[in-house]
């Protein structure tokens, strides 16, 4: 087997250790920043030296920002009486593109996971109870991810909230729009059945 020179290996490894990227797609990723001119590389480099220079999360919701609070919490037109609560900071960006969501956001930095050690400890959530100590928060939707831990982690925190008196609600899940009905599996099929609503 061909051995590549060490700077190679070391960057090839480096790379895999990104998610989603395994050994092929490091490789090609490596060799294209071989051919790269200087330039080129080094505006990548610039890129990710700012990236953990000047990103913070916020204070309040725990969204990456570079200014404190970020820009949703910071902004007097956003409904505060609502928030809404997403695993991750990209789902945040997925959500505001739909451009329905008024109101402010909470990011928890992941789910419920014990198979991966991630308890309640290792999520933001005390923040999340300190606001509503002193916001008047009369909504709570959670839209945590339709998976085993996304429902473990709305589950969890609909019985920490519930007894606050406020509403809290979940995300409508089912049948994606453009896809056929044959291949949705049961829990999809369930959930499209248990969230339909009059027309």
């Amino acid at each position: 087997m061909l051995d590549y020179a060490e700077p190679v290996t070391k960057l090839i490894d480096e790379l895999k250790r990104l998610p989603g990227v395994g050994h092929k797609s490091a490789q090609r990723l490596a060799f294209y920043i071989l051919r790269a001119d200087r330039a080129e590389t080094e505006r990548l480099v610039e890129a990710i030296n700012e990236v953990k220079e000047k990103i913070i999360s916020c204070s309040v919701c725990n969204n990456i920002t570079d200014v404190d609070p970020c820009r949703y919490c910071s902004n007097p037109a956003r409904d505060r009486r609502i928030i809404l609560v997403v695993e991750e900071p990209y789902n945040l960006v997925t959500i505001e593109k739909t451009r329905e969501y008024k109101g402010l956001y909470h990011v928890l930095h992941g789910a419920l996971s014990p198979i991966r050690g991630i308890g309640p400890d290792e999520l933001k959530i005390k923040n999340l109870f300190e606001r509503l100590r002193v916001e008047e928060v009369e909504e709570i939707i959670l839209a945590t991810n339709p998976n085993t831990e996304g429902e473990a982690t709305a589950n969890y925190l609909s019985k920490l909230l519930k007894p606050l008196g406020m509403r809290v609600t979940r995300i409508a899940m089912g049948v994606p729009v453009g896809s056929d009905l044959e291949y949705a599996d049961e829990v999809t099929m369930h959930k499209a059945l248990a969230n339909r609503h009059e027309i």
